[in-house]
């Protein structure tokens, strides 16, 4: 059995300024802004290349068991990019406050920069330069034929 993680639904004040702000300053693509059902409005949007989408909602969170997260709560969310330096350049040109990354070691996947967005979800953007010639989709349907 396969089991993927798509969405994570994210707390957020205000579903409008959250949607612009990932769209515009941070390049996610919006794949749904509509009422899903009477009373009740999604907005997911996606990262380029990524196969997990983040959800904004204020109704999500009635359909879920236990504590309804405040806006600005998540923290250590990850992205991941081949080039640190070009994905610093192309967010700090869309108008992001990104920090400059920090090299924590020479290794891959040791190189980092961080984010907030407009209510203070934490992101962190994690340099792992293999994704450039190994994708993560790849890698994984390539690991699914070697299964089967």
């Amino acid at each position: 059995m396969d089991i993927t993680l798509e969405v994570i639904p994210l707390p957020v004040s205000d579903i409008d300024r959250a949607r612009d702000f990932y769209r515009d300053k941070v390049g996610f693509h919006v794949d749904i802004d509509q009422e899903v059902m009477p009373g009740m409005r999604i907005v997911q949007l996606t990262p380029p290349g990524s196969g997990c989408s983040i959800a904004l909602g204020e109704s999500i969170w009635q359909m879920t068991p236990g504590p309804t997260p405040a806006p600005g709560s998540y923290q250590g969310l990850q992205l991941c990019v081949a080039d640190i330096k070009a994905a610093h350049a192309e967010l700090v040109a869309r108008g992001l406050d990104v920090s400059e990354p920090v090299q924590y070691a020479p290794d891959d996947g040791a190189t980092f920069m961080h984010f907030q967005d407009p209510d203070g979800n934490g992101w962190a953007v994690q340099e792992y330069r293999r994704r450039a010639t190994e994708p993560l989709h790849q890698l994984l349907a390539d690991l699914k034929r070697q299964q089967a």
